[in-house]
């Protein structure tokens, strides 16, 4: 179809199809029959704009449920429950005739102070990729598409329109691709977005190694790649490297500029052609359903329901949950106007709003106490704001406080400066807390903050993040019991931030950012250093407890055919139904690079009755196990001993079992200018060596004294044409070329064999 449609269109109608007709539908071409689509912002809602509307039309959108934010759903871990709400996502876009929805976002949260934190799920890849795949099968099973977004290594807001990310493979490899990689092949998205930034000094929608080796041609990506709004810097580049779509449109610049570059022999028109034809394939999917409408009701429970899984009880010392007849007083102004949502491109207007006050005295029966504590639009402490909270808190038995960050610091388009709390807000939790009541303190915000400073004054902390619409009831679903808690943090909260990886690399200088800490990104540095943090990675608490026993690790095939099979048994120990996460970390041996602690590989939510037990399976694969080798550029496992560790948290590690490891036969590709070291790596190179590198016969020596073992070690690091000159190597400098492809031949025959 889209062949003998491409067929009738001339240059530039093909140059056309590859960008924008306005800020968010696509091109159309009457005289061909090609209609255009319509793009809308995501990814926790629809957010639709009226004909005629501006990109940074914020607020104007038509009203659409605002689900729990990424910040939220990532702590989640519940597949099931992200895939429903991707379910709904479809629906609401199927209403409002939007046919792709811009979400979702799996970049990595490298450093707590990016200011789009709470559009991403997790510090960790296989978290977020696995939440990612599941919300993007959940819209695309309505018939929309979805676009996973930045692609890749946009991790900061700062500069970030221009800012180079230097980040070597093997990083890339292990925590910025992986998420993307699992979207793309679990399930299949219409699109993925380039990011702004550069990568390595190109920029990302320029980016060939990005765009077409690997997304393409690794990970048989078969749909279309659209551009950031206005990421695009050169139009012609862009298109060579795999950018099908730019979007919005140009007003027709940037297509005249293809045409040009075609006409002109600069760019290959198949190249225009395949990326013409992918737009086609997109516009012949993008089915529209007119006339639906979507039941606004059942999605606010929905949003409620999830909300209430997302929420992480990071701390109880017996005060939660409340009983419905305690005295219990409601402090902080967020509670009455509550902050769900990040500001900028993804934000919502939602189709109602709860708050914590109103839900909390709806479940209590009567109105509760109430007093505001501090104004959301300054900083300064209001001494009457105070006494008077002061004075409702020390009437009462327990007080919820309610405190959170302003939704000025937190946004696309600017960085975080620090994780604290507001000081207005410090302060009053200090005078609540001195007048004696039992504090429960309820958290807003979209990325993490510091706690380290307060927390021992409360009896009880519900990290709240950003809860969307229903956020409030859900808040006091879990506060009065009616929802146990079961959410886990998807990111490590650190004493200070001081601590973290990147602290001394973000957000750059001089439009680059150097990722110095390398794979080492939250929980992976914390525990590679056993650094103290206030909560670490995948803590959450219940109003239930979980045994852990029966743990069995069974292991067939090797190389990349091993399977590893990983069994526990649960049990609720508690005495009321809650759900448990359990994660499953892999810690493999490494010799030649740094690896983490501990690494996620596999994690699980389950229901549980009090008293039912469950035994759960995991399978892991050689990927599991094996890192991206900076030399080589491969996946390689080393040979020894693996532990599989089942927990709670990745510092709540309950089960821990081992296996032996026969490691990845090597496949090093040698050259003249490869350093010894590579030589005697591969099978066969040594021998190689000591035949070729023979002294005359009455030297009485079987080969160079370089080959001896001390100077091995001496000698490893110098490149082999170098060797050759020295005295005493006696090898030939015109034989090497020879001796490489003999070595290479019989490291690959090695392999072959071994499969």
């Amino acid at each position: 179809m889209a062949d003998h449609v491409l067929a009738r269109l001339t240059l530039a109608e093909r140059a056309s199809l590859t960008s924008g007709e306005s800020l968010w539908r696509t091109q159309a071409i009457e005289r061909a029959g090609i209609p255009s689509i319509t793009l809308s912002d995501g990814p926790h809602g629809v957010r639709r704009q009226p004909d005629g509307g501006d990109h940074l039309g914020v607020g104007h959108s038509l009203p659409a449920t605002c689900f729990p934010p990424a910040a939220a759903l990532g702590s989640s871990w519940d597949a099931s429950l992200v895939r429903a709400v991707g379910e709904a996502l479809g629906r609401e876009a199927r209403a409002m005739d939007v046919q792709v929805l811009l979400g979702p976002g799996v970049n990595i949260k490298r450093s707590p102070l990016c200011g789009r934190n709470f559009e991403y799920f997790s510090e960790d890849p296989r978290l977020s990729g696995v939440l990612g795949a599941a919300l993007v099968l959940g819209i695309q099973a309505q018939g929309v598409g979805a676009a996973v977004k930045h692609f890749a290594a946009n991790n900061q807001e700062t500069d970030r329109l221009r800012v180079s990310a230097e980040v070597d493979e093997r990083t890339l490899r292990e925590i910025y691709l992986p998420a993307f990689q699992h979207v793309v092949m679990a399930a299949g998205p219409w699109m993925v977005m380039s990011a702004y930034n550069r990568l390595n000094g190109v920029y990302t929608s320029e980016h060939r190694w990005l765009l077409t080796e690997v997304l393409r041609e690794e990970w048989d990506f078969r749909g279309v790649v659209v551009s950031d709004w206005g990421a695009v810097d050169d139009r012609v580049a862009a298109l060579r490297a795999g950018l099908d779509l730019e979007m919005p449109t140009s007003g027709g610049a940037t297509d005249a500029s293809l045409v040009a570059a075609a006409e002109a022999g600069a760019l290959d028109p198949a190249l225009l052609d395949a990326s013409a034809r992918r737009v086609l394939d997109l516009v012949e999917k993008a089915v529209p359903y007119p006339g639906e409408s979507f039941d606004a009701e059942a999605h606010h429970r929905l949003a409620r329901e999830v909300a209430g899984q997302c929420a992480v009880l990071l701390k109880n010392e017996g005060v939660l949950p409340l009983r419905p007849g305690a005295d219990v007083a409601v402090v902080g102004e967020l509670a009455r106007s509550p902050r769900y949502q990040g500001a900028g491109s993804s934000q919502i207007v939602p189709t109602r709003l709860d708050d914590v006050l109103s839900e909390m005295s709806a479940l209590a029966g009567r109105e509760l106490a109430f007093a505001p504590g501090y104004r959301l639009d300054g900083q300064e402490r209001s001494p009457e704001l105070e006494e008077e909270a002061v004075r409702v808190a020390g009437n009462a038995e327990v007080t919820v406080v309610c405190v959170g960050l302003p939704g000025e610091e937190e946004s696309e388009g600017y960085d975080r400066t620090h994780l604290d709390l507001p000081a207005v807000q410090l302060a009053l939790l200090e005078a609540v807390a001195a007048t004696g009541t039992r504090v429960v303190v309820v958290v807003s915000n979209g990325g993490v903050v510091r706690v380290a400073d307060w927390d021992h004054l409360a009896a009880a902390v519900l990290e709240g993040w950003l809860l969307g619409q229903a956020g409030g009831g859900a808040i006091a679903d879990i506060l009065y019991g009616v929802a146990n808690p079961s959410g886990r943090l998807a990111e490590t909260i650190p004493l200070r931030l001081e601590d973290t990886a990147s602290y001394l690399n973000f957000p750059g200088e001089l439009g680059t950012v150097r990722y110095a800490e390398g794979v080492f990104v939250g929980y992976r540095y914390h525990d590679a250093i056993g650094g103290e943090v206030s909560y670490p990675f995948g803590h959450g608490l219940s109003y239930t407890e979980f045994a852990y026993d029966d743990l069995d690790v069974g292991v067939r095939g090797e190389g990349e055919e091993m399977v590893v099979k990983v069994s526990a048994r649960i049990t609720n120990v508690g005495e009321r139904a809650g759900r448990e996460v359990v994660q499953v970390y892999v810690a493999a041996p490494s010799a030649n690079v740094r690896r983490p602690e501990r690494e996620l590989r596999a994690f699980q939510k389950v229901a549980l009755a009090p008293g039912e037990s469950t035994t759960l399976r995991f399978t892991l694969a050689f990927g599991d196990f094996a890192y991206f080798h900076p030399v080589r550029r491969r996946w390689t496992i080393e040979p020894g001993t693996a532990a599989v560790h089942v927990g709670a948290s990745s510092r709540d590690l309950r089960l821990s079992g081992t296996l032996e490891l026969p490691g990845t036969p090597p496949r090093v590709v040698v050259t003249p200018d490869s350093p010894l070291a590579d030589w005697i790596a591969v099978p066969g190179g040594l021998e190689v060596l000591r035949r070729e590198m023979r002294p005359p016969a009455e030297t009485g020596q079987p080969h160079s004294r370089f080959l001896n073992d001390s100077a091995l070690r001496m000698a490893a690091s110098v490149p082999l044409r170098r060797l050759a000159r020295f005295p005493g190597a006696y090898l030939d400098p015109e034989r090497l070329d020879t001796l490489a492809a003999e070595v290479n031949r019989g490291a690959d025959q090695l392999v072959i064999e071994s499969r």
